[in-house]
């Protein structure tokens, strides 16, 4: 049986890192090779990550896919920054280097 969705949201790598790693049973090969990608890939923490998608959508508005991709990725130039932005949306440079300053502050 299939079974129901009851939430879908976008989360960063370090939150499904938290994830997987407080559920109170076994995991799955699916799961653990999961928690193994993101374990690799993560690159500041959960928490951490959470605030920064917060102050990348108030700060910067953008959508919270957008700043979670942008989170997980942790660009450092404004190129890199740029592939994450949806074509049909014009975004001053100004305000991509202030999204810069922000991943900064939680670069490690």
């Amino acid at each position: 049986m299939p079974k129901k969705i009851i939430e879908s949201k976008p989360l960063t790598l370090p939150q499904v890192t938290t994830l997987l790693e407080g559920l109170d049973r076994e995991l799955s090969q699916f799961q653990r090779k999961t928690l193994d990608y993101v374990s690799s890939f993560s690159k500041i923490s959960a928490k951490d990550a959470e605030k920064l998608v917060e102050k990348l959508v108030k700060s910067c508005d953008i959508d919270v896919s957008e700043a979670v991709q942008i989170v997980n990725c942790m660009p450092e130039t404004v190129e890199e920054l740029r592939v994450f932005m949806p074509r049909h949306k014009v975004i001053e440079a100004e305000k991509l280097k202030q999204m810069l300053n922000l991943l900064d502050e939680y670069r490690a």
